[in-house]
């Protein structure tokens, strides 16, 4: 069982910065398309950016060019480090473990291409 444990969140003011970090145990990173996920109370969780197999990322739309995924693979960890922040970035933030096919993620962005979760971090962004 793959185990993903998120830290890194908290609360900052609006165009603010956090870095979110998911340390992966027990499988190495390179077998899975990493990505973050989050949810706002009363809302679905969505993508919000993915790493593939030789280092491709995706974004959402939402945080591109504010949002960064990064890995090391040495270190088995994935990086979410998010730079101006809005408050419609407030969420529980989520690692996710998911497929791949020929060394790329597989419809990044939906839950169930996700085969592992992590337990999730707040990040509360106040105007």
């Amino acid at each position: 069982q793959v185990q993903l444990v998120e830290s890194g969140g908290g609360s900052v003011q609006a165009g603010g910065s956090l870095r979110l970090s998911c340390v992966v145990s027990r499988y190495s990173v390179k077998y899975f398309c990493m990505s973050w996920f989050r949810q706002a109370p009363g809302k679905e969780r969505e993508g919000v950016a993915a790493i593939d197999g030789d280092g491709s990322t995706m974004y959402a739309d939402s945080v591109k060019g504010r949002f960064t995924i990064s890995k090391d693979s040495a270190e088995n960890t994935v990086y979410l480090q998010m730079d101006s922040l809005k408050p419609e970035d407030s969420a529980v933030y989520y690692c996710a473990a998911g497929d791949k096919y020929a060394g790329r993620c597989v419809d990044w962005s939906a839950q169930s291409a996700v085969r592992f979760w992590g337990q999730g971090t707040q990040v509360t962004v106040s105007s």
